[in-house]
């Protein structure tokens, strides 16, 4: 399988200008940028190619492909997509220094057929990993989950879902036509934790016209970014080490 690093942003961000650098994923954690864990990890998981989309570095390990950044996520995607060569591809953040080879090979082994598979993780495992680690959370009728930073998609399949994908990053600013699109039956009963997995997964599958699958993790390295100063202490706790 092959893999597409995302690893776009801008010197803008505040981490990245807190460092000076072109990308919050460069941003050095434990004297290495932080793009480099997840390119570790890859490796360690035995992906056969990475394609690495986001601003020209040394790095190490080194990726198969450097596709400059092209300024937005979907973009990216789309070019990183376009030098991938096998039929599905694992599609990972550069900003996660948490990431494992374990966790990543768990996804390869029970990824179920589909466009997309989206790992999603109980609190109970971030909580039993990092207590008190601050993470987004959804509550569903099938319990408490944050999403996870990476991705597995069938490429063919997935080139369908993106125009809707594309819709829904340009309404991201507008709740009212956000909402309206998504179903407002479908945020009611979320709102209220009473949206199940499966239904989730059908209004997804309708609104982006392929099969898109949740995949409950086990591992919380798959739903952990780092977005300040702050979230890097949590490498120190419980022997996270980011390998």
């Amino acid at each position: 399988m092959n893999a597409v690093v995302l690893a776009g942003g801008s010197p803008a961000d505040p981490l990245a200008a807190r460092f000076g650098v072109a990308s919050k994923t460069l941003v050095p954690v434990r004297g290495r940028p932080m793009v480099e864990y997840t390119l570790e990890a890859l490796r360690g998981a035995g992906i056969e190619r990475i394609v690495y989309a986001g601003p020209p570095a040394e790095l190490e390990p080194a990726p198969d492909v450097l596709v400059p950044d092209r300024g937005s996520l979907i973009a990216n995607l789309e070019a990183g997509m376009a030098e991938a060569r096998s039929e599905r591809l694992l599609v990972a953040s550069g900003d996660n220094p948490f990431i494992t080879a374990e966790a990543v090979r768990w996804l390869l082994d029970n990824a179920p057929d589909a466009a997309l598979v989206y790992p999603i993780i109980p609190r109970e495992a971030v909580e039993k990993r990092w207590p008190g680690m601050r993470r987004t959370y959804a509550r569903l009728r099938d319990g408490v989950f944050t999403g996870g930073n990476v991705i597995i998609i069938d490429k063919e399949l997935f080139v369908r879902a993106l125009p809707m994908a594309r819709k829904i990053i340009e309404l991201r600013k507008k709740p009212l036509a956000l909402a309206r699109l998504i179903g407002f039956g479908v945020l009611v009963k979320l709102l209220l934790g009473r949206l199940t997995i499966a239904e989730l997964e059908a209004r997804a599958e309708k609104l982006f016209g392929v099969p898109m699958r949740a995949l409950v993790t086990p591992y919380p390295e798959v739903g952990a970014d780092a977005d300040s100063e702050e979230d890097f202490k949590w490498l120190e706790v419980d022997g996270a080490d980011g390998s």
